[in-house]
């Protein structure tokens, strides 16, 4: 007998270069604002790439974030914590009786599964000056507990009583999309109510710009508006930014018996390895096509579906070309029906965060109705030839919200997303 339990999403968080909290989010994707800009954290004159998906409207107060804690802490941190907040606000879970509420959650039923591709960059370029420039003795004590990916995770299950397992995943650019899907296994197959899932980046660092520009991955293109151009002619290259988000699965029937609002249901998720190249990815498509084709099984796609794919999108010319032939050799002669989009033309690349982020995005498409545009696609590539929905957003009666990541080590995933019946 199967089983297997339902899981839902009762509340999400975004903190992102177009909005720190879900309604800005929305609103600038769907009205195709972007927030990449100029370089204003730190002169990038001497830098490869001078554009980047920067936190310019973040703040602490409004995000529920004190002070002392938010100087002891890597934005990284901070930034996954003001989205956990605001997803778990949003859900109504509640492990501890502190926060003012009655618990209407075992605190052991309750995970945390929030990963970040890299950490705390901004904390190891301080204190590494400090090492080269003063000596040892002047390394702060709370380095390594400041700087490591999991303590976003660590700081989150603090806030929250959340006593549950704990899994911080790292895995690059498909870090939070695989949280998220790890998530939903872990509450389909009964092992807990509820997790925090998502992830976290603040990368925005004159290290980062210098070794991605170095690697030829960054672009190039001084000019915001033209940086980042996924799937087109004249794309470049990917444009760095910061952000966090946060999604909170629960079990069906947990959230129907204390009356939370349901926002969708998780129903597909797909997740392989390439074994090629740390850096490129599979050229023939096939071994991202597993991961998405899984998903889509999963979810029970049929060609009655109306799909919406947010694909990883990143604007290099090997990822757009791939994803694309991906998309093919998962969907056959119905990748040409999906419709499709990279948000991160708008947001920038938020690494490990960018998986969770996109989530967020294609739920809020499938609730609304809305695709969301790929901006800048003036001058598609010929290789890139399906519907990635250029330049203005359009309504479409979506039955189902595909998010597509993959990331360097050869990881191809992707999480699936139904209305509730």
């Amino acid at each position: 007998m199967n089983m297997d339990k339902r899981v839902v999403v009762t509340g999400m968080g975004v903190v992102s270069s177009v909005g720190c909290n879900v309604e800005k989010f929305w609103d600038s994707l769907v009205n195709g604002v972007s927030g990449i800009t100029k370089i204003t954290y730190f002169p990038s004159d001497d830098l490869p790439s001078k554009v980047a998906g920067e936190i310019h409207d973040f703040d602490l107060e409004e995000q529920g974030i004190d002070k002392p804690f938010a100087r002891r802490q890597d934005k990284f941190t901070i930034y996954a914590v003001a989205a956990a907040s605001q997803a778990m606000k949003q859900s109504g879970l509640c492990a501890k009786a502190s926060e003012g509420a009655e618990p209407n959650i075992d605190p052991f039923r309750l995970g945390v599964y929030v990963g970040s591709g890299i950490g705390g960059w901004n904390t190891q370029a301080v204190e590494y000056k400090k090492l080269f420039s003063e000596g040892p003795r002047w390394i702060s004590p709370t380095f390594a507990a400041t700087m490591i990916p999991n303590i976003a995770g660590g700081n989150i299950a603090i806030r929250f009583g959340a006593c549950g397992p704990a899994l911080p995943v790292t895995a690059a650019c498909a870090t939070s999309t695989i949280a998220i899907g790890e998530a939903y296994r872990a509450i389909k197959h009964g092992y807990v109510d509820a997790i925090i899932a998502g992830g976290a980046e603040a990368t925005v660092t004159p290290m980062s710009v210098a070794a991605f520009g170095n690697s030829k991955a960054l672009t190039k293109v001084e000019d915001p508006s033209r940086a980042c151009l996924p799937f087109s002619a004249d794309r470049s290259g990917f444009v760095l930014a910061d952000g966090a988000a946060v999604l909170v699965l629960e079990e069906y029937d947990h959230a129907k018996a204390r009356g939370a609002e349901i926002l969708a249901e998780v129903v597909g998720y797909g997740h392989t390895n390439d074994a090629y190249h740390v850096t490129a990815p599979n050229p023939t498509g096939e071994t991202q096509a597993r991961a998405f084709s899984d998903c889509l099984k999963e979810a029970g796609y049929t060609d009655a579906d109306e799909v919406h794919i947010n694909a990883h999108g990143t604007g290099t010319v090997l990822n757009d070309t791939c994803e694309t032939k991906m998309i093919k050799v998962a969907m056959g002669d119905a990748a040409y029906r999906a419709h499709i989009c990279s948000t991160k033309s708008m947001t920038g690349h938020p690494l490990g965060a960018a998986g969770a982020i996109e989530a967020v995005a294609s739920l809020l498409a499938l609730r609304s109705g809305i695709v969301p545009p790929t901006i800048g696609l003036d001058n598609p590539d010929p290789e890139c030839d399906l519907d990635y929905t250029p330049n203005k957003a359009k309504k479409a009666d979506l039955t189902l919200a595909v998010s597509n990541s993959l990331g360097f080590g050869g990881h191809n995933c992707a999480v699936a997303f139904r209305k509730v019946k």
